[in-house]
């Protein structure tokens, strides 16, 4: 089997944290990054249409995004570096809606987080060079955006800043609401 569910401690329902198997000898390594049938047997329902990279320097904060009628599930994984990556539930209705998940995915372990319709999603790069990938189950509409500050005080998202000093934004992302001023959450499934 080339991925295995790693116990992640939420008790948001949704999210994995996948652990794929790596072959490594003198060469290097190898690794199968996506199956979608094994995934799926994991929890994976999702069909993967678009692959996204950004490449980002220590403390740059990117997120927390979502789009709202084109919604987007997601498989992230780190490339080079390591990062802090964040999930937001704004499903409505939801016992853990405005709770958040979060996970340490780098290079060496190779992790994988499933971000499942429904979240908002960001990251912390927290070494000096980062390279993230991340494949999504439809495709971007620049028109369809939204976001959720990355310091809302309803979530609470405990950010290592200790490991990577004040964060980095882009002025989109710094000015985006916070949960009580978002005025939007996803139907209870996750889709529109």
């Amino acid at each position: 089997m080339p991925f295995q569910l790693v116990p992640f401690d939420t008790p948001i329902q949704g999210p994995r944290l996948l652990e794929p198997r790596v072959f490594r000898d003198a060469r290097g390594c190898f690794l199968e990054t996506y199956s979608q049938r094994e995934l799926a047997g994991l929890g994976v329902p999702d069909t993967f249409v678009q692959d996204n990279q950004s490449c980002s320097s220590r403390g740059t904060l990117r997120g927390l995004h979502f789009q709202r009628l084109h919604p987007q599930a997601k498989l992230v994984r780190v490339l080079r570096g390591r990062v802090f990556d964040a999930l937001v539930d704004l499903r409505a209705g939801s016992p853990t809606e405005g709770r958040w998940c979060g996970a340490l995915l780098d290079d060496q372990a190779r992790r994988v987080l499933y971000a499942p319709v429904g979240f908002a999603h960001g990251f912390l790069a927290l070494s000096d060079s980062v390279e993230l990938a991340y494949k999504c189950s439809d495709y971007y509409h620049p028109e369809d955006e939204g976001g959720l500050r990355w310091d809302a005080p309803e979530v609470g998202i405990a950010w290592p800043l200790a490991e990577s000093g004040a964060p980095t934004l882009s002025p989109r992302d710094a000015a985006w609401p916070t949960l009580g001023g978002l005025g939007f959450r996803f139907p209870a499934g996750g889709r529109p």
